[in-house]
């Protein structure tokens, strides 16, 4: 377990004695996060009826508004007033699914605000926390931040899985965080969880349906011309990107979520060792890393992009134009060199 007894007596003490408890999860939420979240805030309602809000620093891909109380999620760019007046009467803050402040972009000032006056509990998967709550919950051999968070609500007093809408949230994130189970984090332990929450009586094929098979025309066009027009393979590195600007997001008619899972196509590539994707939103280049074996993203992109994740995933952001964010990329690689090609 991630929280040792003496934590667990504290935290379990800190959710009874709370009256506004709020759940914070990173930009560009995603299955993981999203799921974590949900599943948490019904699990503190139906153990502890406890007054929960989630909040979101952007909008969240519309394939996840099938999680139940997705609906009442507060959206910071779009909810700005709002968000401030549920994190100023928060008493006990949850962070799920990122290990530093600024995975959560512009919200990160008025979130450390709220963390230096309250009882603050993380709990993540990705490498290289920062310690800036007062309970660090990390585990980077996990699967999901969902799979910690069953493993939290277990220690909490939770036997069986109280309701549907809580195994339909823990099992989305487990799902996605794990490629569908093929990932080589999934472990015997992340397959029981997944069997005990199918025992709330899920219907999991349909929870793929959601996520997998609701393309728009629009996003299969746009993955059509990013593979076809806009992938550059860079075998000397043995790394394939794609970059994609404003521009031709606009013109495919770009929804939050519709990028999700492109960059495992240019690793795909056969030969490479690393994958990436750079698109251009609001005024900064987002960047998704994926590698195979034992070439670390979560180091290259902390090195290089501000950002960090795990040894195979990662995310980063270049504050500038696109082609000099791919010049950075290119610049970068022959530093890499003997690693990714070992």
């Amino acid at each position: 377990m991630f929280f040792n007894e003496s934590q667990l007596t504290e935290i379990r003490n800190a959710i009874l004695q709370s009256h506004n408890i709020s759940i914070v999860v990173h930009r560009s939420p995603d299955g993981d996060a999203l799921g974590s979240s949900l599943g948490l805030k019904h699990v503190l309602m139906a153990l502890f009826s406890k007054q929960v809000s989630i909040i979101v620093p952007d909008a969240f891909p519309s394939a996840l508004d099938y999680l139940p109380g997705s609906e009442s999620i507060v959206v910071f760019d779009s909810q700005q007033e709002l968000t401030n007046e549920v994190l100023n009467a928060t008493d006990l803050l949850f962070c799920l699914d990122f290990n530093h402040p600024g995975r959560v972009g512009d919200l990160e000032e008025l979130l450390k605000q709220t963390a230096a006056r309250c009882i603050g509990v993380m709990i993540d998967h990705h490498q290289q926390p920062e310690p800036f709550l007062t309970y660090i919950g990390s585990k980077t051999s996990a699967s999901s931040t969902c799979e910690m968070v069953y493993q939290f609500c277990r220690s909490l007093g939770m036997q069986e899985v109280p309701n549907q809408e809580i195994a339909k949230c823990l099992y989305t994130g487990i799902m996605t965080d794990t490629g569908s189970f093929r990932f080589s984090a999934t472990t015997p332990e992340t397959h029981e969880i997944a069997a005990s929450l199918l025992k709330a009586d899920i219907r999991h094929w349909e929870i793929h349906e959601h996520l997998f098979n609701q393309n728009s025309l629009t996003k299969l066009q746009m993955w059509g011309y990013a593979l076809t027009s806009k992938l550059v393979v860079l075998p000397e590195f043995r790394t394939a990107f794609i970059s994609l600007s404003a521009d031709e997001l606009e013109r495919f008619q770009y929804q939050e979520g519709d990028l999700e899972g492109l960059v495992n196509y240019a690793l795909s590539v056969q030969g490479m060792k690393m994958g990436v994707l750079m698109s251009e939103r609001k005024g900064k280049i987002r960047i998704s890393f994926r590698s195979t074996g034992s070439f670390s993203v979560n180091d290259f992109s902390r090195a290089h992009f501000e950002g960090g994740g795990h040894e195979n995933a990662a995310g980063g952001v270049f504050y500038g134009k696109l082609e000099d964010a791919i010049s950075k990329l290119t610049a970068a690689l022959p530093d890499f060199s003997d690693k990714l090609n070992a």
